[in-house]
């Protein structure tokens, strides 16, 4: 029993370095690794205990059954994943990406494609409502695109909405909560410089505002996958599918302008304000290896999918 408990525990904490992997990326979402490693519905369902049944077992010191009716164990691995994985990758990610952000989006980008196909299995069955809601889910991810980030603002109550907005995107499939902070003008500010100063000022109302926003979204959502779980997933594949956009290798980046016209400087570098997809020129080196990428990302989830079936 000891050693199932060990297993199963690495096993979900490992699940939860990918999803905490995943939240640091802009583009890349951490209900997409959610889904993709089997542990979406769990997790809500074990946020979702968050209520006054549970309030009532604490006030009764009833620990044990709250420990049971909460899936504290599973939450803990999961938690426990993901903030190794933010602490630790965050600083990672920053060189990756400011060095090798080819070979990084061509992974991602391998990852999720086939995504796109394990989780639209999971509908039982389609019609012309899951599938207009496919395209719906489609059509407002890639829209995301198109929408100019706001300017960086260190106000508490915006920092704040920022967790509360950003943890919902968070759990959603194709979503990013990262990009999400992006178009809110704080990516920067919290998931690079505050959590690489450990800048508590910002982290606690940060923090607080992912707690209220996760525990607050995952009952609706409970309650629409119940009710509605083929259109529920059908939007969510949606969402995934037009995540790819996102991710697609190949960017050309847009710089921030101030109102003279010149690009904007940011402790000597420019500010960008948004990126957009193009083609590469050539085939080379490059080109080669971000395919490599592609093909070594598709693996991983095909390998995934066997070892989830056994």
């Amino acid at each position: 029993m000891e050693k199932n408990f060990v297993k199963d525990f690495i096993i979900n904490a490992l699940k939860g370095v990918s999803v905490g992997i995943a939240n640091v990326i802009p583009g890349v979402s951490g209900g997409t690794l959610m889904v993709i490693t089997g542990i979406f519905e769990r997790v809500i369902n074990a946020i979702k205990s968050f209520d006054l049944t549970a309030l009532k077992l604490l006030l009764n010191f009833k620990i044990k059954d709250l420990i049971k009716y909460i899936d504290f164990y599973f939450l803990l691995a999961i938690g426990t994943g993901m903030i190794i994985a933010i602490l630790s990758i965050a600083r990672l990610f920053e060189f990756l990406f400011k060095n090798y952000p080819v070979y990084i989006w061509a992974f991602f980008f391998g990852l999720i494609a086939p995504s796109v196909y394990y989780v639209g299995k999971t509908i039982k069955k389609w019609n012309f409502i899951t599938f207009f809601l496919f395209v719906a889910g489609v059509t407002f991810a890639i829209f995301l695109a198109f929408i100019n980030p706001a300017t960086q603002n260190d106000n508490l109550i915006y920092v704040f909405i920022c967790g509360m907005l950003s943890i919902t995107a968070m759990i959603l499939p194709g979503i990013s909560g990262s990009f999400i902070l992006l178009l809110m003008g704080n990516y920067y500010l919290i998931v690079i410089k505050s959590i690489n100063e450990m800048n508590l000022s910002i982290l606690i109302p940060f923090a607080t505002g992912c707690v209220v926003g996760i525990i607050a979204f995952a009952h609706l959502l409970s309650i629409i996958l119940k009710k509605f779980y083929d259109e529920t997933m059908a939007v969510l594949t949606g969402f995934i599918a037009g995540s790819l956009y996102f991710i697609w290798p190949w960017k050309k980046p847009i710089y921030a302008l101030d109102p003279l016209g010149n690009i904007l400087m940011k402790k000597g570098e420019q500010v960008i304000l948004k990126y957009q997809n193009i083609l590469p020129d050539k085939i080379n080196s490059e080109v080669l290896i971000a395919i490599i990428c592609v093909i070594t990302g598709i693996f991983v989830i095909y390998i995934t999918e066997k070892l989830a079936e056994k």
